[in-house]
């Protein structure tokens, strides 16, 4: 189980009967890099941090280096060492056998001992100190969909990814007959991340051959970030013992559903209230001055919030989908946002208010329903938090009115009455590296450079590729 509070006095005891200790840091596509490390070595390495090769963030998710070499890991500096960080609040034990001893790290730059900003949890540690100067903690969700299947990395390369055999035929969506034909691993899967420190509040079949979908549990945002990275990482060792692939791509099929991340964020104030709910006593009344009839069962601060994210969504589109194959998940008919919008309780908006009646004002919160499960969850998270931070600092007002029973009825309402947002990871990426983009008002021109440097590189090796549905188009009649 995760643990907190941890010094590092508590170490000897902690570890006592361990002679090694599992480390991971993540970088920019959401991949854990890490290690084994006799005890020794991480006992000492915990004091002061320890050198991992900076070639993590100067190459691709295939290890391959970068075309443009970026600023942190190149050619020129000699792939330099970057300074590893400890994080001992992030103890876990792993699930499997052996059982390991678990630590995150967090990558600093090693000539000023800050953290990286092309690190995830640096960026994300970043955005949450913000925060606390403000008085809030953040809290937040994610929940995933997921196809598997019947494979391993050996058949999936003899296979060339193709015809892959699903865990499951068929549309089951909220199937308690599905799980059952996989019982062991559907159950395997939670108890896992049980195991691990990952507690999953819902656990179901998605509509889709073979899909499932996982709710993680409420946690602050750091712990949420990484519990979601880890959860993928865990569903896929699991899988692996029984013969079975998950995958997180946003959209395996074009006919097909596609798979979201979608994450929740509420804050609390010092005194662990919900900031975004409407006091009680005001329930029934309605909040009074509020921009627009559906958000007056939130509150001021979270009207703000949502304004902020509104207005910078379209220039945080990379965080929240940074694959190619994202932004194929991101059309009409599929439950998929494709504007800046926002509404209460409706799923097809980019952003659903969620205030349960009732004065049930723990559960208040607002979920951004863009990211796909191929995202980045720290980066996902900071540039929505940062963005909601700048709304209130701004006092921000919402952008557009809500999304309705009455406007969805119009043709094309929600194309035509609401910004759309970028459709491709080129546009997305061109986007957010313009000048004047409020990415890089919240997350900082460096950070906004790397990254976008590594986005346009992701397209242009996408832009070169030969696809199947080419070779179908053009071989015979061109």
């Amino acid at each position: 189980m995760a643990s907190s509070n941890i010094t590092l006095e508590d170490l000897p005891k902690l570890l006592a009967d361990d002679d090694k200790v599992q480390v991971a840091g993540v970088d920019v596509d959401g991949v854990l890099r890490g290690k084994i490390m006799m005890k020794d070595k991480f006992l000492s390495a915990a004091k002061s941090g320890f050198g991992f090769c900076g070639v993590t963030f100067g190459w691709d998710m295939h290890d391959k280096t970068y075309e443009r070499e970026l600023g942190i890991s190149n050619l020129q500096n000699g792939y330099k060492d970057l300074l590893a960080c400890m994080d001992l609040d992030s103890y876990r034990r792993t699930p499997g056998t052996p059982s390991l001893p678990f630590f995150l790290i967090t990558f600093h730059d090693p000539d000023t001992q800050e953290g990286l900003y092309a690190c995830p949890r640096a960026t994300l540690k970043k955005v949450v100190g913000e925060l606390e100067k403000e008085g809030y903690q953040a809290m937040a969700g994610a929940e995933y969909e997921y196809f598997q299947f019947k494979e391993t990395p050996k058949s999936l390369h003899e296979k060339d990814f193709h015809r892959l055999e699903p865990l499951t035929d068929g549309m089951h969506g909220y199937s308690l007959l599905r799980p059952e034909v996989n019982g062991d691993y559907f159950h395997a899967v939670y108890d896992d991340c049980a195991k691990f420190g990952i507690p999953i509040e819902g656990h179901h079949t998605e509509t889709g051959p073979g899909v499932f979908e996982s709710a993680l549990a409420y946690q602050p945002v750091l712990r949420m970030a990484d519990n979601a990275l880890l959860f993928k990482y865990t569903a896929k060792v699991t899988g692996l013992r029984f013969g079975i692939m998950p995958t997180f791509m946003a959209k395996p099929y074009g006919d097909q559903p596609g798979c979201s991340g979608h994450i929740h964020i509420s804050l609390r104030d010092k005194d662990g209230r919900n900031v975004f709910a409407v006091k009680e006593e005001e329930v029934e009344k309605g909040r009074v001055g509020a921009q627009y009839e559906d958000t007056k069962r939130i509150s001021q601060e979270a009207e703000w919030f949502l304004a902020g994210v509104l207005e910078g969504l379209p220039d945080i589109m990379p965080c929240l989908v940074p694959t190619v194959n994202g932004y194929k998940r991101l059309v009409e008919s599929y439950w998929a946002p494709t504007t800046v919008s926002y509404a209460y309780e409706n799923r097809v908006a980019s952003v659903r208010i969620i205030s349960p009646p009732m004065g049930d004002t723990k559960s208040t919160r607002l979920e951004v329903r863009v990211p796909g499960a191929d995202m980045n969850p720290h980066l996902a998270f900071s540039a929505v938090l940062a963005l909601g931070l700048r709304g209130i600092r701004n006092k921000s007002t919402l952008p557009c009115p809500p999304i309705s029973t009455a406007n969805l009825s119009e043709s094309d309402a929600t194309t035509l009455s609401f910004e759309r947002l970028p459709n491709s990871l080129e546009k997305a990426a061109e986007r957010m590296a313009r000048k004047g983009s409020l990415a890089r008002e919240v997350l900082g021109d460096q950070f906004v450079d790397h990254f976008t440097a590594t986005r346009l590189n992701e397209w242009a090796i996408y832009a070169r590729a030969v696809t199947d549905w080419e070779l179908k188009r053009y071989f015979e009649l061109a």
